[in-house]
């Protein structure tokens, strides 16, 4: 690992994306709630900050580090039509949670597919991407959400 020893403890985010695609019929059985596996909102949301908690354990030399914050929206857009994840991590500490934040987005989407690949199995999880990250010498790093 990267020794982050001599870097200051500062207060620190990251906010990443995730894009579930799926047809209409699939989205629609999502959101009049009846999956017959559940609540897929609420298991994919646990799913994801219990990934976000894990990260240091699934990447190898990732820091594990004390989240004070693990907050995942699932938006619903017909437009997709899918749903938008979107995942925001705090912390602060000697290193930055981009990959917390990049775990959350990725295990409440790999969530949200083993919930619903009984109804569509061509569902897609694409764009799992940094939205942005503060804290630390580099600043605020920023980009637009598709």
């Amino acid at each position: 690992m990267v020794d982050v020893s001599q870097k200051n403890i500062t207060s620190r985010s990251a906010t990443a994306q995730a894009i579930i695609l799926m047809d209409h019929e699939t989205l629609d059985i999502v959101l009049s709630k009846s999956v017959k596996k559940g609540d897929v909102e609420g298991i994919a949301r646990l799913a994801g900050i219990m990934g976000a908690k894990k990260t240091s354990d699934l990447i190898p030399l990732c820091h594990p580090l004390p989240l004070s914050k693990v907050s995942i929206d699932i938006i619903a857009d017909t437009k997709i039509p899918g749903l938008r994840i979107i995942s925001t991590v705090k912390t602060t500490a000697q290193t930055g949670v981009e990959m917390e934040a990049l775990t959350a987005a990725s295990i409440t989407s790999l969530t949200v597919y083993d919930m619903l690949k009984a109804v569509q199995k061509s569902i897609e999880i694409q764009s799992i991407k940094l939205l942005r990250k503060t804290g630390g010498k580099s600043g605020i790093y920023e980009v637009e959400a598709e």
